[in-house]
Formats: C-alpha cells, sequence, structure tokens
C-alpha cells in the first residue's frame, strides 16, 4: 500500500527522536483530506495527542502546539519528506512529488481491486468467522423497506468483511412459520390457484392473504386456520406439503429477484427450522431453574440485576407453543454449534433492539459466554418510499420503479449515447441512487426518501458516482485501453493531479474507519469527492492532444481513480457501468 511506505517512513525517524517503537506511530500518522478550503502544504499529519502517553500532563492546545514545534525542530527532511510544517496539534509532513505520484499510481495499477485491502492497517486485526443475518422477510407479508435496507446493509457489511479476508456466512432468516401459516393455508384452499403459484407465488400469497383476512375475525374461518397450523405443527403430509410449495417457490422467486440487487445467501434459514428445537430450549431454560410461569400460565424469564422482575422476557405462551424469541434462541445455539463463528451479526431496524437485548441476555444466563460476541447493526426508518402505484409491497416494485425513472432520465438526457443495453443500464444506475442515498448519513439515523434527489445527475448521487465511471472508462477506451507500463508519471505536478493523488492514499484509512464502526457513510463520501475530484482533472488535465508522455502519465492518473472508485462501489454493493 502506498500510503504504509510513507507512514512506514516518517515513522521510523519519529521512532528515534520520541524512543517509541514505529508500529505504535503508524496509526497516529494519517494521510491529509483534500479540501477545497485550505491547501496546507502536506500529505500526512501527525497528531501529537495521539502519542502522548501520560494523561496527567497538561494538553491545552498551547502545549500541544509548543509540543509539535519542538517536535518538528528535531526532524529532518530526507528522500521521502520534502517539507516539514506544524499545524494546532499536529505536525504535517509533505513527500516528494515525484516519488508520490510514482508511488501511488504503481501500488493501485499492481494491488488492483486489493487496493487499499492489503494496508498494514489490517495487519492486526484477526481474520475471523463471521455469521450475517440480513434481509430475513415474511413469506406471504409485504417486503417492506425494513426489508430493503436490511438486505443492502447486510450485503455491504459482508463484502466488507470477505474483502478483508475474514469468513463468511450469509443467513436469510425467513418469517416462514407461525399461525399465519394457519390463515394462509385456509385461504389458499378457498382462493389459491397453484398456476399463479407457481408463476408469481409472492404476488399470489400476498393476495390469498389479504383475502383470507377480510375474514380473519369470522369464527369459523379462525377454527379452520387453527386447526390448519396445528396438522402443520403434527407434520400432517398433505398440509405440509402445502407450506413446502409456498415456502420453496417464494424462495425461487426471492433468489432471482436478490440476483437483481447483486445479493446472494449461502443459507435459507427460517422460524420453521426451530419448532422442535425451541421446545428442548424450554426445557433447557426449565432445567437451569431460569423459566417462570405467570398465574396466565405464560413462561418469562427474569432478565433484572434484583430479581425482582422489573425486567423480563416472555418465552412461551399459555398452551407451551414457543414464540418468535424462543426460536431465535434455538436458531443462535444452532448456529454456534454448526459455524462456530467468532461474531455473530443481525442487520435489523432499531425498533428491535429490545428484542435483541433481551435475546442476548438470556443466551448468557444460560452460560452461553458467546453472546458477547453477538451484535445487533441496528439501523433507522425510511419515510415516504412509495411507487407510482403507490406503497412499497414487493421488492420488486422498488427495482423496476428505480429502473423505470432512469430509464427515462436517460431518454430525457441530451448526453445519452446509444447503448447496448439500456434496461440493464439503467437497473444498475438506479440502484446504485438507492444505494448511496441510503448510506449517506449514519445507518442509525432516520431519512426521507426522495425519487427525485436520488436520481439527480448532479451532486452527491449514486448516478454521479456511475456516470464518473463511466466517463473514465470511456476515455480509456478512446485512448486506446493499453497496459501502461514504463510510463514517467514524475510529470503529474499540477494541484489538480496532486489532489487526486493526496485523495488515493486516504483509501486504507477509510476503508480501516468503516471496518471498525460498520457504518458505509466514510466510504460514500470518500468516493464521492474521489468523483469531483476526477471531473475537476478531467476537465484540465486534457489527454488528447497532449505530448505522448504526458497523455500516458494522464490516462495512468485516470485508470488509477476509476479502479479505486469501481472497487468502493462494489463495496457498497453497487455494479459500475461502463457506458451511460
Amino acid at each position: 500500500m502506498a500510503a504504509c511506505s510513507f507512514r512506514r517512513s516518517i515513522a521510523s525517524q519519529l521512532s528515534k527522536i520520541l524512543d517509541l517503537p514505529p508500529e505504535n506511530l503508524i496509526k497516529s500518522i494519517s494521510a491529509v483530506p483534500v479540501s477545497k478550503k485550505r491547501l496546507i502544504p502536506a500529505d500526512f499529519q501527525l497528531s501529537i495527542d495521539s502519542i502522548t502517553e501520560d494523561s496527567s500532563s497538561d494538553h491545552s492546545a498551547q502545549d500541544l502546539q509548543l509540543r509539535a514545534q519542538m517536535l518538528a525542530e528535531k526532524l529532518k527532511c530526507d528522500a521521502v519528506v520534502t517539507e516539514i510544517s506544524t499545524g494546532p496539534g499536529t505536525v504535517n509532513f509533505m513527500i516528494n512529488r515525484e516519488l508520490l505520484a510514482k508511488t501511488v499510481l504503481q501500488q493501485v495499477l499492481k494491488d488492483g481491486s486489493e487496493y487499499g485491502i492489503k494496508s498494514e492497517l489490517f495487519s492486526t486485526v484477526p481474520r475471523q468467522k463471521t455469521v450475517i443475518e440480513f434481509s430475513s422477510p415474511n413469506i406471504a407479508k409485504k417486503f417492506h423497506i425494513g426489508h430493503l435496507r436490511s438486505t443492502i446493509i447486510g450485503n455491504f457489511i459482508a463484502n466488507l468483511k470477505v474483502a478483508l479476508g475474514h469468513q463468511v456466512t450469509r443467513i436469510n432468516y425467513l418469517g416462514d412459520w407461525g399461525m399465519q401459516f394457519g390463515l394462509l393455508g385456509v385461504g389458499f384452499q378457498q382462493f389459491g390457484n397453484n398456476e399463479k403459484l407457481k408463476s408469481s407465488p409472492l404476488q399470489h400469497l400476498f393476495e390469498v392473504y389479504v383475502q383470507i383476512n377480510k375474514a380473519a375475525e369470522d369464527e369459523n374461518t379462525k377454527k379452520l386456520a387453527k386447526d390448519f397450523f396445528r396438522k402443520l405443527e403434527e407434520h400432517d403430509e398433505q398440509t405440509l406439503s402445502l407450506w413446502k410449495q409456498f415456502r420453496s417457490f417464494s424462495i425461487e422467486e426471492y433468489i432471482r429477484i436478490y440476483k437483481r440487487l447483486g445479493v446472494h445467501f449461502d443459507e435459507y434459514s427460517g422460524e420453521s427450522f426451530y419448532q422442535e428445537k425451541s421446545q428442548e430450549v424450554l426445557k433447557m431454560l426449565e432445567e437451569k431453574g431460569l423459566l417462570q410461569k405467570t398465574m396466565k400460565g405464560t413462561g418469562i424469564v427474569d432478565l433484572s440485576e434484583k430479581k425482582d422482575l422489573s425486567s423480563f422476557s416472555t418465552v412461551m405462551r399459555s398452551d407451551g407453543t414457543s414464540l418468535y424469541i424462543t426460536r431465535d434462541l434455538a436458531a443462535a445455539i444452532d448456529r454456534m454449534n454448526k459455524h462456530n463463528c467468532d461474531t455473530m451479526m443481525y442487520v435489523t431496524d432499531k425498533s428491535q433492539s429490545n428484542h435483541f437485548q433481551h435475546l442476548f441476555q438470556i443466551l448468557k444466563l444460560m452460560g452461553y459466554d458467546w453472546a458477547e460476541r453477538c451484535q445487533h447493526v441496528s439501523f433507522g426508518l425510511v419515510q415516504g418510499m412509495k411507487t407510482r402505484r403507490g406503497e412499497v409491497i414487493f421488492l420488486e416494485d422498488v427495482l423496476d420503479e428505480a429502473r423505470s425513472r432512469m430509464l427515462q432520465n436517460m431518454a430525457s438526457a441530451k448526453t445519452t449515447k446509444e447503448i447496448e443495453n439500456p434496461l440493464e443500464t439503467a437497473e444498475k444506475i438506479g440502484l446504485a441512487a438507492l444505494i448511496i442515498q441510503d448510506f449517506q448519513g449514519l445507518l442509525s439515523s432516520d431519512y426521507q426518501f426522495s425519487w427525485d434527489r436520488a436520481l439527480q445527475s448532479r451532486g452527491d448521487t449514486g448516478v454521479f458516482l456511475q456516470y464518473t465511471h463511466a466517463r473514465l472508462h470511456s476515455l480509456e477506451q478512446m485512448h486506446g485501453n493499453e497496459q501502461l507500463t514504463d510510463v514517467n508519471v514524475a510529470c503529474l505536478q499540477e494541484p489538480e493531479a496532486i489532489s487526486v493523488l493526496q485523495h488515493l492514499l486516504r483509501y486504507d484509512e477509510v476503508l480501516y474507519r468503516s471496518s471498525q464502526d460498520m457504518q458505509p457513510k466514510h466510504i460514500v463520501s470518500y468516493l464521492l469527492t474521489l468523483s469531483h475530484l476526477a471531473a475537476v482533472a478531467h476537465k484540465t488535465l486534457l489527454v488528447k492532444g497532449s505530448a505522448p508522455e504526458l497523455a500516458q502519465a494522464r490516462l495512468c492518473l485516470f485508470q488509477a481513480a476509476r479502479l479505486v472508485l469501481a472497487n468502493g462501489m462494489k463495496l457498497l454493493g453497487i455494479t459500475p457501468v461502463t457506458q451511460m
């Protein structure tokens, strides 16, 4: 990693003066973000605060400033560092300009998709096994926007972890069990159609469920539904075979739609897997003396510190059947036994944070120390996601809407060239727009969705990222797309070129930050800035009509920018387009 060699060089000089091992200093030396406002003559910064061990001493701004100056005076410029200055509590280092261009571009073109990931920032991070549960829609019910967020967030976390060398198992935990299947079964017997079930299962089951729900208050329907579900629990062959059809046709269609999203799962699990096992969990709770019965006969687990029931969780109905949380307990134990993973993540909206708190607490009470390694990745709610047909019911509606709106925009844009597969391209751009709008803020914050804002071609949108990628790609195509070797990039000295190079230096730090807090927004804002800087450079640093050596060097710069842009987009779950 280019930044690594520079950081290491600065750290080794510092370590002699500060008498600290260089590896302790590496994380205190960071690449300076490119900003329009102030141009510090620096590529790297050492924060004095981060290397002062003793907390007792004075950390006032003046004191830090003084320390920075004293340290800077002891440092010398060398073949790597050409200028040393101080800022508020920082020592700034400027890298030899020719070396900067050469090292960064060589590294990007050599590492390709691994650029930034091979960084020594990750050298101390142990490779782990992670299970991520995400998406998890309910069969025959709406695939609401919360499921969409869970899908794209879970996919991002999985992509990032895989890129960093972790072993990841992606699980989709379907809502495929429970009393509603009694209703659905009765509904299907009355309104169902086998042809429709095969051709569009999600839509058909939803329609059947809506129809039967109108009669759900009717005593006879209630009784039939109860009977159907009881038969299901008793594994009655006919009932079970109908349920299996509901499940398998639904999964087939989900796989097809997830493919459009660029998402896949290693396992389609579901509540149905844990019917028997949740009874075993209740037995275990009883044996450990954790299960208490209430007056009504329901089973609860006391979670309070003082054992005064000020906080408890209900794990069993009065008729002895399990609840959602009991099935979740069984699923967690089963997964841990099966995958023996280091971390288990659940990606759902923040309204479920109580549920997961209870789940992890009960597991701990049961003596499972690994409950500490379970994590709920929660996210905020989205308001205002509508399609032309009204509110979102199926995931497919959202994808179709994004595609058709983007097609319309492409048709009315003056710059659109004839492209080979407009539908597929529009879909990829529309999806990028959705993902970038979703990932711009903290995951935990709620936001107001807007198609118009998401699909703007200028500004900080997924459309702009795709447009930049396509433009850089066609620049490469136009100039022969040859392998760039032995290019003398030392001539890249213009401020626009330096800005792109400085920004490329920071990529590993941004990846590291996202890997620490699982927030995609760091990568999003990095890629948007990269696109803005590349656009400015593209306007001023002409390839066409320049002397061959200069043209080659500039092509090299744009190719590196496009590679890093593509890498970052793929991590976020976006497929970069090459024409638009």
